[in-house]
């Protein structure tokens, strides 16, 4: 199956998956119903309806594709740098989906070779959905209908402060450092992936991750963006790619267009 045949089976499959998030969401969770991983981070029974309505259906779908899920540890032998397989987080945002702030997403991804080509956003309390795919460009679907999506042009970006994000959850010393060597610049919050596509539709210009991420929590998000022609680039300018021996990302900034253009843009604005 093609990308273009692949896409709109997996926005209907992340839609479904939120469905089964939203289920749990509406009913409030008691202490027995928050387990904890061993690394100590929170899962739900949402995560777990999740995981089994996305790993289900992608198997039927495509069974030639292996499952990588955050909630499966023995699927993890399947995250590979070569060939092809899906990158899911059921449920992104578990801290957000816990305070019930509706900032927690499901994403789902494909990577091939390491590169997430195919990618799908769902954030069910709001009502959202987003998706992008290699070549085929990226779109956004909340109430008012299905739309394409496209980040800031430079023009759009002249005259303003530059809008950079960063987590609710985990706003690290480092990131803060980077914060203040910007130039003139907008602070905004989001929760889970809905960073990457915040910039994606232009609403955003710039996120840098400068603390641990996993590579389920970025994959879906970072072809949404790249979609809509954004990029997300480690440190060294090498752009963030999936299959690697260890699951843990390199710190990255994920940006509407280069680094040295939008802090070029920032300072200018800050010129009197």
């Amino acid at each position: 199956m093609t990308l273009c045949d692949l896409q709109p089976q997996v926005v209907r499959i992340a839609l479904e998956a939120g469905t089964a998030v939203m289920a749990v969401y509406a009913s409030m969770l008691t202490p027995d119903e928050i387990q904890h991983k061993t690394d100590g981070s929170p899962l739900t029974q949402a995560d777990l309806a999740a995981h089994q309505v996305i790993a289900r259906a992608l198997a039927r779908l495509t069974p030639d594709i292996p499952v990588v899920s955050e909630e499966d540890a023995a699927s993890q032998v399947h995250r590979q740098p070569q060939g092809r397989f899906w990158l899911v987080d059921p449920v992104d945002g578990t801290k957000e989906f816990l305070a019930r702030n509706g900032e927690f997403t499901v994403n789902i991804a494909l990577v091939q070779n390491g590169v997430a080509v195919l990618g799908v956003v769902v954030a069910p309390a709001l009502g959202l959905a987003y998706w992008g795919a290699t070549g085929l460009g990226a779109f956004r679907q909340s109430p008012q209908g299905i739309e394409a999506i496209r980040v800031a042009s430079e023009q759009g970006r002249s005259g303003r402060a530059l809008r950079v994000l960063a987590s609710k959850s985990h706003m690290s010393h480092e990131t803060q450092a980077f914060l203040n060597r910007l130039g003139a610049h907008e602070l905004m919050q989001a929760g889970s992936s809905l960073k990457f596509c915040r910039i994606a539709e232009g609403s955003a210009d710039l996120y840098p991750r400068l603390s641990p991420t996993c590579e389920w929590d970025t994959a879906a998000g970072q072809a949404v963006l790249e979609a809509a022609g954004g990029s997300v680039l480690q440190l060294d300018g090498t752009p963030v790619r999936y299959g690697k021996p260890d699951v843990l990302n390199s710190h990255f900034v994920a940006a509407s267009t280069s680094l040295s253009q939008l802090t070029s843009r920032s300072r200018s604005v800050a010129a009197p």
